[in-house]
């Protein structure tokens, strides 16, 4: 319950300190990931509609890389047709990248919080969890007979509580 509340605070009631610092480097590069990944969306995201859009005053699209290659005075006739339908195409395509991959980051973020919370919860359940030696798994040949003089060989497997 407490890492639910808090990340790390499970860890801590565990005295697991050594889980902490990897607990909040996921969290820190899960969110460094969707920073990213949603900044370069609205940059974009805002390139694309700035080309699509008949405003010649909206050029934020001419501050990315390959933007030379349209010419700023997008409806004129001297406008390179396939150059202009390449870097849309271009724009569009980075545009789904970056939406996925932001998506996905906040999906990661959400997994890597259940996890930390799961980690705690299996830490808190084996906590007392007895492993000594009045516990045994014993793998022997074993060899019996059959009725007509057979004899057949096996593996027993047996698991043995002492009290």
């Amino acid at each position: 319950m407490l890492a639910a509340a808090l990340p790390g605070l499970g860890q801590v009631y565990n005295r697991k300190y050594w889980k902490i610092p990897l607990v909040y480097a996921g969290f820190g590069g899960m969110m460094y990931a969707a920073k990213q990944n949603s900044s370069n969306f609205r940059l974009y995201m805002k390139a694309f509609n700035d080309l699509t859009d008949e405003n010649p005053e909206t050029a934020s699209y001419l501050k990315l890389k390959n933007a030379q290659t349209i010419d700023p005075a997008m409806f004129d006739e001297i406008k390179n047709p396939q150059s202009y339908s390449h870097y849309k195409d271009e724009l569009d395509r980075l545009t789904k990248y970056y939406k996925q991959y932001r998506d996905l980051s906040f999906i990661g973020l959400g997994a890597w919080y259940i996890v930390t919370i799961l980690d705690a919860n299996v830490d808190a359940s084996l906590f007392n969890y007895d492993v000594s030696e009045n516990l045994d798994v014993s793998v022997m040949p074993i060899r019996f007979e059959q009725p007509g003089g057979y004899i057949v060989a096996g593996i027993n497997v047996s698991l043995m509580f002492n009290f």
